[in-house]
């Protein structure tokens, strides 16, 4: 059922949190660029779009305020004064309503009396009210509690503080259940109304839903944006969507703005645009915004800029489309040049509330929690993806193909001006796959720097994570890494040309965990011909992953054709078939397609589901994969050894005259010792090294000894010039010394790579 309600005054003076941020001797701001984050995206972080905009109007000497509307839109509905409103706004019959629902009304003074302390606390102000919470006697609960009969036995593992942060999350997500059936049915902590902007290829349900009235979670986000809006008076309001779940709210803002204030221009960017909107034709669209500009957004918003200001025409506009004599024109000045990405600026992120983010546990499993739970700052060590090749992937558009990496020496530089502005040590590369090359040399800088931070990264399950590169990015403070396994299976992998095996991913999983970093994978099922067979054989690949420790978490996420990927252009090498060649008026990139020589596979959804998250639990191994599907499937084809059996073989790796040679560990304590027996005497060399955890001695031949803790010191990752292991074997022989790869491979030096001497 959906309530619909007039707009009333603006509230946001009543909450301190948002007032205080324009409480000055100036009441009314001058700001050339209004950014806006429309709701929802995350809980726990700011989505980074407009962080890096604003960092590139910082170079360019343009003034830029920035909004993330959907932490302030939470805000003002999870509290005591939000509440109150949340439950006068339901009817009063409550008849309609499931039995769950009438729980929550029935305790309405419980959540309104709870919800200040829950949200405090996720933010990280009120660490002693775990206790409280996790007494079980302090919030409410309705349904979603009811999965914790199910994982009990996980808070065992879990410290006080987060399983207080899942009981709060759960308690959040009662209220959001009861948002959606009473009083808004679009509704979602990282989504609203994403219905209305997925594969939307006609702009007719989303015009006729932006005609109603105003929703309750409409009424408080206009209520915040009229107040920015007034007190920042901008020329132009930058709204980016990234996703379909913030396209209703992003129309909204530009419907207000447009009918209040005509004098502001009005423009969307940002990953739905980039990716839907490229054959835009509906002008309707262009009744709320007046302009939509495609792919990286600084040159195309500076030149907006500018001709606001009347400094360029029309034609001066690159990748923007805009409304000409009633038609839609898409306007490329392709004389102006992108910005290069050491040329961009550093990301900014004033302006948000940064200490007001909530932290959540939606599932008790370490590495999935890192989305939604902790402040991570974004960043990205390159543009574009440097594989660029995966047939289910958007490789034919801009942001993958275009690919231009930074240099380790910027993104440090970047990272601390991040740190001293946020003081937060948390970064997240959102890459399209962080590149293992830069990835090196990212770690080697961070440490020669002394940068003390925690970090994770997107990237290809490639044979060059080795054991070695992983200790180092371990050593620099990665602590995960998330990546595509997508379908588990060699022969569509072949298909998908991702350039990996599952074998070659079972050994890269490995290499990342015995370093204390952790792996998420992203799988795939419904891919073009895959057959019920493959969809429970790679089931079975991820079962043996888990069981075997190199796999920490996981996603199932359904196969979807796009019309940028070379599944979508070029249906027929890949035997499915379009379900229509039409070509909407609005948005265009999710395709619906036919299969005939792949199975059914809606019938794994929920099987795939249910088996992952117990998997990622690290329960439910010995079950056979029938009990997780109420349909028959096939019995699984794969050994119930064959990864085990693929960790156990003995990794042979070659002599590599061109490898890096790195030592992260201190200067060594050398001694040489004389050795007696039956009367002859001998000396050695006594080597001490010194870790934080312990002591580790080793003796060799007095002169390899002494050639050994000299070239340490050369070795040093404090150093800037790197040997190669050819370089190293020439200065071994220059000392006179012999059978370099003897001595190399013989305990002495092996006892070194436990202590931090890599070849990378």
């Amino acid at each position: 059922m959906l309530a619909v309600f007039h707009l009333c005054q603006c509230r946001v003076s009543d909450n301190p949190i948002i007032y205080n941020i324009f409480a000055s001797k100036h009441s009314r701001l001058s700001t050339s660029v209004y950014l806006i984050t429309p709701p929802f995206t995350q809980l726990n972080t700011p989505y980074p779009a407009t962080a890096y905009l604003k960092g590139f109007f910082n170079t360019r000497k343009i003034s830029a305020y920035q909004s993330d509307l959907g932490l302030e839109v939470i805000l003002e509905l999870f509290s005591k004064k939000g509440l109150q409103e949340l439950f006068g706004a339901i009817p009063k019959d409550t008849g309609g309503f499931s039995e769950n629902s009438r729980r929550i009304i029935a305790l309405e003074d419980d959540y309104i009396n709870t919800i200040d302390g829950v949200v405090r606390f996720m933010q990280g102000d009120d660490p002693s009210l775990a206790h409280l919470i996790c007494k079980r006697s302090f919030l409410p609960e309705a349904s979603r509690f009811a999965q914790l009969d199910d994982l009990v036995w996980a808070f065992g593992a879990m410290g006080v503080h987060d399983k207080a942060k899942h009981l709060a999350t759960l308690y959040l997500e009662d209220l959001s259940d009861l948002i959606k059936e009473c009083v808004d049915e679009h509704f979602g902590f990282s989504r609203y109304a994403e219905r209305l902007g997925r594969s939307a290829s006609s702009f007719d349900e989303l015009h006729q839903a932006l005609s109603k009235e105003y929703t309750f979670i409409d009424k408080i986000l206009i209520g915040i944006l009229q107040q920015r809006i007034q007190q920042l008076n901008p020329k132009l309001v930058a709204i980016s969507v990234p996703f379909p779940g913030n396209l209703y709210t992003a129309f909204r803002c530009a419907q207000w703005i447009k009918k209040n204030a005509p004098g502001i221009k009005v423009a969307m960017g940002g990953g739905f645009p980039n990716t839907e909107l490229r054959s835009l034709s509906d002008a309707r669209v262009f009744e709320y915004f007046d302009f939509i500009t495609l792919d990286d957004g600084e040159a195309p918003l500076e030149n907006l800029v500018k001709y606001i200001d009347g400094a360029i025409n029309v034609d001066g506009l690159k990748r923007t489309f805009l409304l000409q004599s009633g038609r839609v024109n898409y306007v490329d000045n392709t004389a102006c040049a992108d910005y290069k990405q050491g040329q961009v600026g550093t990301p900014d992120y004033s302006d948000l509330l940064l200490h007001k983010y909530i932290s959540a546990i939606e599932v008790i499993n370490p590495m999935h929690s890192l989305w939604s739970n902790g402040r991570w700052n974004k960043l990205t060590m390159a543009h574009g993806c440097y594989w660029g090749k995966c047939t289910f992937c958007d490789i034919s558009l801009d942001y993958i193909k275009r690919y231009e990496p930074l240099t380790a020496s910027i993104l440090c530089d970047r990272i601390e001006e991040i740190v001293a502005q946020t003081g937060e040590t948390g970064f997240h590369f959102v890459d399209e796959a962080a590149p293992p090359a830069l990835m090196r040399s990212l770690a080697l800088e961070i440490l020669r720097r002394k940068i003390t931070i925690s970090w994770w990264a997107n990237i290809r399950f490639e044979k060059s994570f080795t054991r070695d590169l992983c200790l180092l990015l371990n050593a620099s403070g990665c602590i995960g890494v998330s990546g595509g396994l997508e379908v588990a299976s060699d022969r569509l992998l072949e298909l998908i040309q991702k350039g990996i095996t599952v074998a070659q991913v079972a050994r890269v999983n490995r290499h990342f965990t015995e370093a204390g970093i952790m792996v998420h994978a992203y799988l795939m099922y419904g891919f073009p011909t895959q057959t019920a067979q493959e969809t429970i054989d790679s089931l079975e690949m991820v079962r043996q992953m888990f069981q075997a420790g190199i796999l920490q978490s996981a996603f199932w996420h359904r196969f979807a054709m796009t019309a940028h990927s070379p599944v979508g252009m070029y249906p027929d090498q890949f035997k499915v078939k379009k379900e229509t060649d039409d070509v909407g008026t609005f948005a265009n990139n999710d395709i619906v397609h036919l299969d005939p020589t792949g199975a059914d596979h809606d019938q794994f959804s929920e099987g795939l589901r249910k088996s992952l998250l117990n998997y990622m639990h690290g329960v439910g191994f010995d079950l056979p994969l029938q009990k997780w599907f109420e349909e028959k499937v096939p019995k699984t084809k794969i050994a119930p050894d064959y990864i085990t059996s693929i960790l156990n073989e003995v990794e042979y790796q070659p002599f590599n005259a061109a490898a890096k040679v790195v030592w992260l560990g201190h200067r060594p304590d050398v001694e040489i010792v004389t050795k007696s027996k039956k009367g002859e005497q001998w000396e050695l060399a006594s080597i001490n090294i010194f870790s934080k955890k312990e002591t580790i001695n080793l003796r060799t031949d007095k002169a390899q000894g002494i050639w050994l803790a000299a070239v340490l010191a050369q070795l040093s990752v404090n150093n800037a010039r790197m040997w190669t292991m050819a370089e190293l074997k020439a200065d071994f022989e220059e000392a006179g010394l012999e059978d370099f790869e003897l001595f190399w491979e013989n305990k002495p030096v092996n006892t070194l790579f436990k202590a931090g001497l890599l070849v990378v």
